[in-house]
Protein backbone atom coordinates (compact mmCIF):
# COMPACT_ATOMS: atom_id res chain seq x y z
CA UNK A 1 0.00 0.00 0.00
CA UNK A 2 2.88 2.30 1.08
CA UNK A 3 4.38 1.86 -2.12
CA UNK A 4 1.25 2.05 -4.35
CA UNK A 5 1.38 5.84 -2.24
CA UNK A 6 4.89 6.75 -3.41
CA UNK A 7 4.47 5.65 -6.85
CA UNK A 8 0.93 7.79 -6.88
CA UNK A 9 2.83 10.99 -5.84
CA UNK A 10 5.93 10.47 -8.00
CA UNK A 11 3.29 10.23 -11.07
CA UNK A 12 1.61 13.38 -9.49
CA UNK A 13 4.76 14.92 -9.18
CA UNK A 14 5.30 14.53 -12.76
CA UNK A 15 2.36 15.43 -13.96
CA UNK A 16 2.41 19.15 -12.29
CA UNK A 17 6.03 19.85 -13.24
CA UNK A 18 4.80 18.84 -17.18
CA UNK A 19 1.93 20.58 -17.29
CA UNK A 20 4.11 23.93 -15.21
CA UNK A 21 6.53 23.49 -18.12
CA UNK A 22 5.72 24.93 -21.65
CA UNK A 23 6.91 22.67 -24.37
CA UNK A 24 10.12 22.85 -25.87
CA UNK A 25 10.34 25.07 -28.68
CA UNK A 26 12.60 25.20 -31.75
CA UNK A 27 14.93 28.55 -32.13
CA UNK A 28 13.99 31.26 -33.87
CA UNK A 29 15.81 31.72 -36.87
CA UNK A 30 16.59 35.29 -38.20
CA UNK A 31 14.12 35.78 -41.26
CA UNK A 32 17.60 37.20 -43.11
CA UNK A 33 19.51 33.73 -42.17
CA UNK A 34 16.49 32.09 -43.90
CA UNK A 35 16.27 34.14 -47.33
CA UNK A 36 17.94 32.25 -50.19
CA UNK A 37 17.70 32.03 -54.04
CA UNK A 38 14.59 30.70 -55.54
CA UNK A 39 16.54 30.82 -59.20
CA UNK A 40 18.75 32.19 -61.54
CA UNK A 41 16.75 34.96 -61.87
CA UNK A 42 17.79 36.40 -58.47
CA UNK A 43 14.64 36.44 -56.93
CA UNK A 44 14.61 35.31 -53.08
CA UNK A 45 12.42 33.83 -50.62
CA UNK A 46 12.09 33.78 -47.03
CA UNK A 47 11.85 29.75 -45.68
CA UNK A 48 9.16 29.21 -43.04
CA UNK A 49 10.38 28.03 -39.81
CA UNK A 50 8.45 24.50 -40.20
CA UNK A 51 10.37 24.44 -43.97
CA UNK A 52 13.94 25.02 -42.07
CA UNK A 53 12.75 22.18 -39.75
CA UNK A 54 11.50 19.90 -42.18
CA UNK A 55 14.99 20.36 -44.30
CA UNK A 56 16.67 19.87 -41.82
CA UNK A 57 15.30 16.48 -40.64
CA UNK A 58 15.09 15.24 -44.44
CA UNK A 59 18.94 16.31 -45.14
CA UNK A 60 19.37 14.68 -41.90
CA UNK A 61 17.46 11.78 -42.53
CA UNK A 62 18.50 11.08 -46.10
CA UNK A 63 21.75 13.01 -47.36
CA UNK A 64 24.07 13.10 -44.41
CA UNK A 65 25.77 10.16 -44.62
CA UNK A 66 27.59 11.56 -48.08
CA UNK A 67 26.99 15.07 -46.83
CA UNK A 68 27.58 15.79 -43.40
CA UNK A 69 28.65 19.23 -42.54
CA UNK A 70 28.12 19.89 -46.97
CA UNK A 71 31.31 17.94 -47.71
CA UNK A 72 30.69 15.26 -50.40
CA UNK A 73 32.39 12.10 -49.31
CA UNK A 74 32.50 10.59 -52.06
CA UNK A 75 34.40 13.66 -54.00
CA UNK A 76 36.18 15.74 -51.68
CA UNK A 77 36.82 17.99 -54.32
CA UNK A 78 33.09 19.20 -54.73
CA UNK A 79 30.76 20.07 -51.72
CA UNK A 80 27.93 21.93 -50.77
CA UNK A 81 29.49 25.58 -50.17
CA UNK A 82 28.11 28.24 -52.05
CA UNK A 83 30.97 28.55 -54.23
CA UNK A 84 30.77 24.76 -55.33
CA UNK A 85 27.13 25.17 -55.95
CA UNK A 86 27.47 28.36 -57.94
CA UNK A 87 30.09 27.01 -60.73
CA UNK A 88 28.10 23.94 -61.20
CA UNK A 89 26.62 24.20 -64.80
CA UNK A 90 23.67 24.91 -64.15
CA UNK A 91 24.26 26.82 -61.02
CA UNK A 92 22.82 24.73 -58.23
CA UNK A 93 23.17 27.74 -55.59
CA UNK A 94 19.01 28.18 -55.73
CA UNK A 95 16.12 26.07 -54.99
CA UNK A 96 15.49 25.34 -58.20
CA UNK A 97 19.08 24.40 -59.14
CA UNK A 98 19.09 22.22 -56.34
CA UNK A 99 15.88 20.48 -56.69
CA UNK A 100 16.12 19.84 -60.17
CA UNK A 101 19.64 18.24 -59.41
CA UNK A 102 17.74 15.96 -56.54
CA UNK A 103 15.52 14.53 -59.27
CA UNK A 104 18.25 14.24 -62.53
CA UNK A 105 21.53 14.63 -60.72
CA UNK A 106 23.78 15.28 -63.64
CA UNK A 107 28.16 15.93 -63.26
CA UNK A 108 29.37 19.11 -62.62
CA UNK A 109 29.76 20.49 -65.58
CA UNK A 110 25.84 19.31 -66.58
CA UNK A 111 27.18 17.04 -69.48
CA UNK A 112 26.44 13.94 -68.34
CA UNK A 113 23.47 12.53 -65.92
CA UNK A 114 24.33 10.22 -63.70
CA UNK A 115 21.39 9.12 -61.52
CA UNK A 116 22.59 5.40 -62.23
CA UNK A 117 25.24 6.57 -59.52
CA UNK A 118 23.74 9.65 -57.33
CA UNK A 119 20.55 9.35 -55.14
CA UNK A 120 17.68 11.19 -56.96
CA UNK A 121 14.41 10.51 -56.67
CA UNK A 122 14.65 9.36 -60.76
CA UNK A 123 16.71 6.52 -59.77
CA UNK A 124 15.18 5.25 -56.11
CA UNK A 125 16.62 1.75 -56.15
CA UNK A 126 19.93 2.91 -55.68
CA UNK A 127 19.26 5.43 -52.59
CA UNK A 128 15.46 3.96 -51.53
CA UNK A 129 14.98 7.13 -48.70
CA UNK A 130 14.56 9.39 -51.98
CA UNK A 131 11.45 7.26 -53.54
CA UNK A 132 9.12 9.54 -51.24
CA UNK A 133 10.50 12.45 -51.27
CA UNK A 134 7.73 15.10 -51.93
CA UNK A 135 8.28 18.38 -53.38
CA UNK A 136 8.02 19.83 -50.68
CA UNK A 137 10.64 18.11 -48.94
CA UNK A 138 12.78 18.33 -51.49
CA UNK A 139 12.35 22.24 -51.61
CA UNK A 140 13.15 22.43 -47.87
CA UNK A 141 16.38 20.51 -48.05
CA UNK A 142 17.61 22.98 -50.92
CA UNK A 143 16.70 25.25 -48.41
CA UNK A 144 18.67 24.04 -45.63
CA UNK A 145 21.69 23.68 -48.12
CA UNK A 146 21.26 26.91 -48.92
CA UNK A 147 21.16 28.76 -45.41
CA UNK A 148 23.50 26.58 -43.88
CA UNK A 149 26.96 28.93 -44.70
CA UNK A 150 24.92 31.87 -43.26
CA UNK A 151 24.04 30.16 -40.17
CA UNK A 152 27.41 27.94 -39.29
CA UNK A 153 29.51 29.61 -41.28
CA UNK A 154 32.44 29.05 -43.94
CA UNK A 155 33.04 25.74 -41.78
CA UNK A 156 30.12 24.07 -44.02
CA UNK A 157 31.52 22.68 -46.94
CA UNK A 158 35.03 22.32 -45.28
CA UNK A 159 35.55 19.61 -43.56
CA UNK A 160 37.92 18.91 -41.10
CA UNK A 161 40.01 21.64 -42.40
CA UNK A 162 37.51 24.69 -41.35
CA UNK A 163 36.39 23.22 -38.20
CA UNK A 164 39.54 23.87 -36.57
CA UNK A 165 39.64 27.51 -37.61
Amino acid sequence: MLRKCILFAIAAVFLVFQTAVDAAHAIEVDPELRTVNLDESGEVVTLSMEQVAIGKRVFNDTCAQCHAGGVTKTSPDLDLSPDSLAGAIPARDNIAGLVDYMKNPTTYDGEIEIYEFHPSTRSSDIYPEMRNLTDEELYAVAGHVLSQPKIIGPRWGGGKTKYST
